[in-house]
Formats: C-alpha cells, sequence, structure tokens
C-alpha cells in the first residue's frame, strides 16, 4: 500500500510538473506570437473615433461610397488630367524624448524607399509571391516623395525633427497636435503626414477616411520605422506600408470579423488575422484551394512574409485620386514642385536639460526655474511652503523661465511644489540667505 501510494504521488507530481510545464510553453509561444503580429490598431482606433464622434461613421461611408461609385463607373487606374504614376508628397514629424530617438534622415529616406518599392511592386522578396496568386499581385503605380516645399512655399527636407517632453504616446492623436507637445499636421490635402514617436505597445495605425483634417495621416513608432530596426518581423519597413494601405482606404483582409470581407474581389476571405511567418496554403471560411493570402500587406504577418497588393486593392486606393475623391487634391499639391522661398524654417532649439532646473542655490533675493523642457508648466501653481509644512507663497507659472521673488522670506530652508494634470510633480529645496 505505502509502494502505491508513493507511485501515486510521484505520478501527481510528474503531471502537476508536466502541466506547469506545458501552461509555461503556451504563455511563451503566446508572446513571441504577440511580438511577431503587426499590433495595428486601426480598426479599433477607428471604432473609438466613431463613439467620440458619431458623424464620422457617415461622413466616412460616403468615402466608401464613392469608391464603389468609382469602381462600377470609372476606370480608376487611369485617372483624367493626370500621369500613371501617382506620386505623393510626405512630411515625416520625428518627436523624440531622447537622443537615441532622434531618428537619422538614411532611416527616414530607407522607409521612403520601402514604401515605392511595395506600392510598385519592386522589391525582390516578390519572387516569394506563391504562383497561384501572382496573377492577382499589382504595381499600383503610386510613388512617395519627401516633400521639398512647406506650405509656405518654403524650402524643406520633408522631415520635422521635435523635441517633446512626452516618454511615451498612445494610440489617441495627441502626437499630431503641438497644444499636446506633439507636432501640427502640415495641410493633409497636400501632404501625407507620418508621425513617428515612442508608441505604448502599438505598432501604428492609421487615421479615419472622412476625419478630421488635422488628424489626417499615419502613426509608426519608432521599433517599426524604416529598415533595420532591430526589431524581428519590423525590420524591413513594412508596417508603414500596411498603414499606408489603410489611409488609401484598405481594410484587413478579413474585414475585421471572423470571416468577415474587406469589400475587394481578389483577397479571399479569411477568417482573421495570420501571424509569423506562414508557409504552405492556410485554408479558412472555404475560401477555395488556395487558402488564405497571408503575404498580403494588409495581413499582420512579419515583414520578410509580406510581398502584395492585388490588382483589386490597387483599383481601390486609385479611385480615391479621381475627381471629387478625397485623395484628388494631392494630385494639385505644391509639395513637390521647387520652393519659393528658399530660407527654411529654423529647426527648434533642444533644451539644455530634461528637467526643472532651479537656481541659484542658495539665494538671497530671487530664484529661478528653467521648464523650458516642458511648456505645460506654464499656468500652473508653484507653492513655497517652510520645514513646517506652512504655505508662504502661491506663484503662478507665466514664463519658461519663472523668476519668484523671495526677498521677504526669512533666512532659512524652504520647498518649492507644483503639480502638472499628468501627475507630474516638482518638490525641491532651497535656502534663502
Amino acid at each position: 500500500m505505502a509502494l502505491k501510494n508513493l507511485c501515486h504521488a510521484v505520478t501527481t507530481n510528474y503531471l502537476e510538473t508536466m502541466k506547469a510545464g506545458l501552461i509555461g510553453i503556451i504563455f511563451i509561444l503566446a508572446a513571441l506570437q504577440l511580438a511577431a503580429q503587426k499590433n495595428c490598431v486601426s480598426h479599433s482606433y477607428q471604432q473609438q473615433q466613431f463613439t467620440y464622434d458619431p458623424t464620422l461613421q457617415d461622413r466616412n461611408n460616403t468615402v466608401e461610397s464613392f469608391i464603389r461609385n468609382q469602381l462600377i463607373h470609372a476606370n480608376s487606374l487611369r485617372i483624367e488630367g493626370t500621369e500613371t504614376v501617382i506620386k505623393i508628397p510626405v512630411v515625416v514629424h520625428i518627436l523624440y524624448h531622447y537622443p537615441s530617438e532622434k531618428i537619422s534622415d538614411e532611416q527616414v529616406y530607407s522607409q521612403i524607399d520601402a514604401l515605392n518599392k511595395a506600392f510598385r511592386r519592386k522589391n525582390a522578396d516578390t519572387i516569394n509571391t506563391p504562383a497561384w496568386f501572382r496573377p492577382l499581385a499589382a504595381d499600383c503605380e503610386i510613388e512617395f516623395q519627401l516633400a521639398i516645399s512647406d506650405p509656405r512655399r518654403r524650402s524643406t527636407t520633408g522631415i520635422i525633427r521635435k523635441y517633446t517632453p512626452i516618454k511615451s504616446w498612445e494610440a489617441n492623436d495627441k502626437m499630431k497636435f503641438s497644444s499636446e507637445m506633439g507636432s501640427d499636421a502640415w495641410d493633409s490635402k497636400s501632404y501625407l503626414n507620418i508621425w513617428v514617436c515612442n508608441l505604448e505597445s502599438v505598432a501604428g495605425y492609421s487615421s479615419v477616411m472622412g476625419g478630421p483634417a488635422e488628424k489626417d495621416g499615419i502613426v509608426i513608432g519608432f521599433s517599426a520605422f524604416g529598415t533595420n530596426t532591430g526589431m524581428t518581423g519590423y525590420e524591413m519597413g513594412k508596417t508603414a506600408v500596411h498603414e499606408t494601405g489603410h489611409w488609401l482606404g484598405l481594410k484587413h483582409l478579413w474585414g475585421d470579423e471572423y470571416c468577415g470581407d474587406d469589400g475587394i474581389t481578389d483577397t479571399p476571405r479569411q477568417a482573421g488575422n495570420n501571424v509569423g511567418c506562414p508557409t504552405g496554403i492556410r485554408g479558412s471560411c472555404n475560401n477555395g484551394p488556395n487558402g488564405d493570402m497571408y503575404m498580403n500587406y494588409m495581413d499582420f504577418t512579419s515583414d520578410a512574409c509580406m510581398n502584395l497588393f492585388t490588382k483589386g486593392q490597387k483599383e481601390k486606393m486609385r479611385a480615391l485620386f479621381a475627381s471629387g475623391g478625397l485623395r484628388n487634391p494631392l494630385l494639385s499639391s505644391k509639395g513637390l514642385q521647387m520652393p519659393l522661398i528658399m530660407e527654411s524654417p529654423l529647426p527648434e532649439q533642444d533644451p539644455k536639460w530634461l528637467e526643472v532646473k532651479m537656481y541659484p542655490n542658495p539665494a538671497s533675493t530671487e530664484l529661478y526655474l528653467d521648464l523650458a523642457y516642458d511648456t505645460r508648466w506654464i499656468g500652473k501653481n508653484i507653492f513655497v511652503t517652510n520645514l513646517q509644512g506652512q504655505h508662504l507663497m502661491n506663484v503662478t507659472i507665466t514664463s519658461k523661465n519663472q523668476r519668484i521673488d523671495i526677498s521677504r522670506l526669512q533666512p532659512g530652508i524652504y520647498f518649492i511644489a507644483a503639480k502638472k494634470d499628468d501627475g507630474e510633480s516638482i518638490k525641491m529645496r532651497f535656502v534663502k540667505l
């Protein structure tokens, strides 16, 4: 009996150990899968925007209706009065907090090159498109170029670098406004605005068609922008390709619901997103002998496994440029024309330090706070207290270099304290002589 109980205990412990190990493996695989997928939140962002502004869905539906009518009644591949290839001026807003985030011109160029190769089907990896899908693959005849003229026709590189006190951002559009410590959009009728910043747990997202002009464009996280990012699955600049597809009206292949419809006739229905680098035929939703088109740019597979837009997707994107279409004004943009003013706007100066600086200390008559790194302090109140915690002074911040008159204080040790809306606070000690 004792031997039987011992064997039972050993067996139970072994099974529990195996169970724990399997659970651990499942968690690891799930984490790897999450890391490998595109993590595009354009659909959830869109639904959120529809909730905030019920009229936006009607405007979005109007754009979709325009596209459908164009595809029925017109040839969107040849737009009247334009060259075959559509050229889109681009402005890249780089929002950095740390010097390491101040990405180079070369990294920006690599992203523009990746966009052009994908939309013109010039990537070397197009040979990986399965034979059964190759007849559907398209050169979209859309190209992207960094702007050489800004909205005032001044010369520009098309690259804006701006220091921000914000260390990380969410998919809530705040990076699109200087008032939120971001960078204001250039006229979205003349430029594709791309914001590059430190996105929290998100690779990128696109604005909603028909949405506010000041929010129009795409947002890409640092780890997914350009090539050779060092982030596995995001090293070929194809996150921006995916989000630009959304910006030009494309949906995810599964229509963002189980076995949904993206509205494109030559993209097979599929159950949902694919991740990583699938191989062979992966069937779902009775989508026939060829299975999912997981190598399409509008799936969630890794960069190395994405290699085509279809002819149907091309037609939908180009329909937006027809007369009366949402993107038609881009065809008359001055962004790629020679500037009229050769003087470029002066770049913003970086702050000398990234925290509140107080000087002099000790001080006899006046104290200064350098708040240049974060102008959101302006309008907030500073409290001066003594060692007993009594409030002796209350000063409203009105300048990036705030003067505080302490001449009436008795010699001793004091504290200054302030707090911003985001919860960041100041608490510093100074000596009054």
